[in-house]
C-alpha cells in the first residue's frame, strides 16, 4: 500500500513545535541568556515548526521595538545551543532534543502589506461596484 505523502504538519509536530516554543519562550523571560541584545530585547516567538524527524526547530521570532531584526536573530542563533540546553528540564519526554534555529517572522509585514491593499481606493472602488451590482 502506497501511503500519499502530506506537506502539511503532523498532530505530533504540531504538539512539540509548541511544547519547544514554550520552553523557549520560559528560557528567554528568566534571562537565562547572558547577550546584552537578547537580555535587552522584547522577543515574540509567534510559531516553531518541528522537522518530521522533531529533530529540527525552526522558531519564527519577532524582536519588538528594534527596527533591525537581523542582529537580534544572529543573537538568537549564536546562543541556539545555550538555549538547547536549558530547555532540556522542560522536554524531558522527549527522545532528542531538538536543534533550534531563529527565523525572522515576517507574517506580520504580510498582513500589514495585504490590509493597505484591501484599503486601497481601487480595492474600495472595486468593491463599492460590487455593492451596486448586488441590489
Amino acid at each position: 500500500m502506497v501511503r500519499a505523502t502530506s506537506s502539511a504538519p503532523s498532530q505530533r509536530m504540531l504538539r512539540v513545535g509548541e511544547q519547544v516554543r514554550a520552553a523557549i519562550t520560559q528560557v528567554l523571560q528568566r534571562g537565562e541568556v547572558r547577550d546584552p541584545l537578547i537580555e535587552t530585547t522584547v522577543i515574540s516567538i509567534s510559531e516553531v515548526r518541528m522537522s518530521p524527524d522533531l529533530k529540527h526547530a525552526t522558531a519564527f521570532v519577532t524582536p519588538l521595538g528594534v527596527k533591525d531584526h537581523d542582529t537580534v536573530i544572529e543573537a538568537l542563533n549564536r546562543n541556539a545551543k545555550f538555549i538547547r540546553g536549558r530547555m532540556g528540564s522542560q522536554l524531558r519526554q522527549m527522545k532528542y532534543m531538538p536543534d533550534v534555529r531563529f527565523r525572522d517572522d515576517t507574517s506580520f509585514d504580510n498582513y500589514k502589506k495585504i490590509d493597505e491593499i484591501l484599503r486601497s481606493p481601487e480595492v474600495a472602488r472595486d468593491l463599492a461596484a460590487d455593492d451596486d451590482g448586488d441590489k
